[in-house]
């Protein structure tokens, strides 16, 4: 069960532990070389995790 309000988390994950959290937090981030149920259930899709992901995801969220 979710609680509270989800809409200023943001997510990011590849995996498939990570598909759920993407898909209920305010902004779900699949990385580029994630699998496809994550990039299904995401906002955004960002580069592979070798091709500065991370980076790109932040850039995009606004964060840096």
């Amino acid at each position: 069960m979710i609680h509270g309000d989800l809409d200023g988390v943001i997510a990011i994950g590849d995996g498939h532990n990570d598909a759920e959290m993407i898909k209920y937090a305010g902004l779900g981030i699949a990385m580029g070389n994630a699998i496809d149920k994550c990039k299904k259930v995401a906002d955004y899709i960002t580069t592979d995790i070798d091709d500065n992901g991370i980076y790109n995801a932040f850039k995009y969220a606004g964060i840096i």
